[in-house]
């Protein structure tokens, strides 16, 4: 959750405008101001499918660590780092209204037990919208752990975990989040671990309105992170270090000059020749049939089979099919 991440940083870190009044006066040329805005806002809605591939220094901010982050090799391999008096992290320069997010992480090698790297999307603000992956450290050679989640207007509590099958420390892999008007899926390697689909229909809120920066950041969190907090974080193993490289995104640029456009009336004038196919992309037969594999065989956790956390009755997402 957003505001308690950044409180937790904070801690460590103390650890065109168009003048038309001329216009106004004379209908044509009020016809002919509206032909050339209309003209304006399309150009910009239909540019706001972007694709940005690369260069670490021209996406992101390093935002906190006092010189924890690194931005190496030229803008291709970004670093963050944790010791006893700080994490750091990082954010997206642009925000995005849905988009198809590709990023390769190295996590955390060794005794990780109390670290979390977090990669994630929100918004700002008490009823902001998230998308999460965090990545829970473990003692060496225990599998971390891979925890979903996903905030609808300032409300989460939508958690699945995973362990994966393979050792997320060894070398890069990539971690994406496809969000579109209908759903979102969390991949790894391209093989899709969670959906979380638009129920907005059954009552059930769905991040379309806000948009969203891509944050990272590498933190202490060792009274909850591993086994509930039982197992603390070992500092003689400092500096945490946590790895990001080859970041991808085909994603709707959100700006002010734009702030009146929703990213889904760009698709309908767009062609689908302009790589916007993830704006309507669901999982086709062989992909569900993987996400079903990684549910069965890698799942440790899911909030829609916790009945005694929700004594009530599970959320009503949880009984859509």
């Amino acid at each position: 959750m957003l505001p308690t991440r950044l409180s937790k940083s904070s801690q460590q870190l103390s650890h065109s405008h168009i003048n038309v009044s001329q216009d106004q006066q004379n209908p044509t040329k009020m016809a002919s101001s509206a032909s050339k805005l209309l003209l304006a806002i399309s150009v910009i809605v239909s540019a706001a499918i972007t694709v940005s591939a690369g260069n670490m220094n021209q996406e992101f901010d390093i935002t906190w660590g006092d010189g924890r982050a690194k931005i190496l090799n030229n803008g291709e391999l970004l670093t963050l780092s944790l010791d006893k008096a700080s994490g750091s992290g990082y954010q997206s320069k642009n925000e995005y209204l849905f988009g198809k997010i590709d990023m390769q992480l190295k996590l955390v090698p060794g005794n990780s037990a109390g670290t979390v790297t977090a990669y994630y999307l929100s918004s700002q603000g008490p009823t902001h919208d998230e998308i999460d992956f965090e990545f829970l450290g473990n003692l060496s050679g225990d599998p971390y752990t891979v925890h979903t989640n996903v905030f609808t207007q300032g409300k989460g509590n939508r958690e699945q975990q995973f362990h994966l099958w393979f050792d997320p420390t060894a070398d890069f892999h990539t971690y994406s989040i496809l969000w579109n008007p209908q759903r979102i899926i969390f991949s790894v390697d391209g093989t899709p671990i969670r959906e979380f689909k638009n129920s907005e229909s059954n009552g059930v809120p769905f991040p379309k309105s806000q948009p969203m920066r891509i944050y990272s950041s590498l933190w202490n969190a060792d009274d909850w992170a591993t086994r509930g907090g039982l197992v603390k974080t070992d500092w003689t193993q400092a500096p945490f270090t946590a790895s990001y490289r080859n970041y991808n995104a085909d994603a709707c640029v959100w700006s002010s000059s734009a702030a009146s456009s929703s990213c889904s009336s760009s698709s309908s004038t767009s062609n689908s020749n302009n790589g916007d196919e993830w704006l309507s992309q669901e999982l086709d037969s062989a992909s569900q049939e993987r996400l079903k594999w990684v549910q069965k065989n890698h799942m440790i956790y899911n909030y829609c089979t916790d009945t005694k956390r929700f004594p009530q009755g599970l959320p009503p997402e949880c009984n859509i099919p």
